[in-house]
């Protein structure tokens, strides 16, 4: 059975006691913080994939190379998800940051509770822009569709996306190993992430 959700809700729900074998995070700090409260089981907390953001717009030459469309303001909406729950949403605050317009943008920002949210804010039509992550798009033998602005990673802190095992079952030890694999690394890659 899969659960879907922000990492910090989804820890959250760790923390109460839900009965998941395994938690896979987009950051580190939650894991790290499970792991501190002896939480998960020892050496289990690993890197399984490096996650990147996108400026994304479903309409084709709507973002351009260097993403002026954000400084340009000529849209209504843009979506990212909640930077308090969701380690994408921290990500687009912190470009935003950088390229000084978090405050300039706070009126036209619509905050999903986690980054599929906010894609379906975009892919919905009811933001013109959003800051989502690259695997949302990128598909392998696929074109990607619409227009986007792959973030440098210079722009923000990289997010590490991390694994833990939380119960021992020799499912979830297989699924972990699977995971660790180089197939499945192979397959991260394919969905626009970077490797560990």
């Amino acid at each position: 059975s899969l659960s879907f959700g922000s990492t910090g809700k989804q820890y959250a729900q760790i923390m109460n006691g839900a009965p998941f074998h395994l938690f896979f995070a987009a950051d580190s700090r939650r894991p790290q913080l499970l792991e501190s409260k002896g939480m998960i089981q020892p050496g289990s907390r690993f890197t399984y994939a490096i996650g990147r953001i996108v400026l994304w717009s479903p309409r084709p030459g709507y973002v351009d190379p260097d993403a002026a469309v954000l400084k340009q303001g000529g849209f209504r909406h843009l979506a990212i998800a909640n930077p308090r729950l969701a380690p994408y949403g921290r990500a687009a605050q912190e470009l935003l940051q950088a390229q000084g317009l978090w405050g300039e943008l706070q009126g036209r920002m619509v905050r999903g509770e986690n980054i599929g949210q906010a894609f379906q804010f975009v892919k919905s039509g009811n933001a013109e822009l959003g800051l989502v992550a690259y695997s949302q798009i990128r598909r392998p033998d696929q074109e990607t569709t619409g227009s986007y602005w792959l973030v440098p990673q210079s722009l923000y802190t990289p997010i590490r996306q991390q694994a833990v095992l939380l119960k021992d079952h020799p499912t979830a030890r297989a699924f972990l190993d699977f995971v660790r694999s180089q197939g499945a690394l192979d397959l991260i890659r394919a969905y626009g992430y970077a490797a560990p």
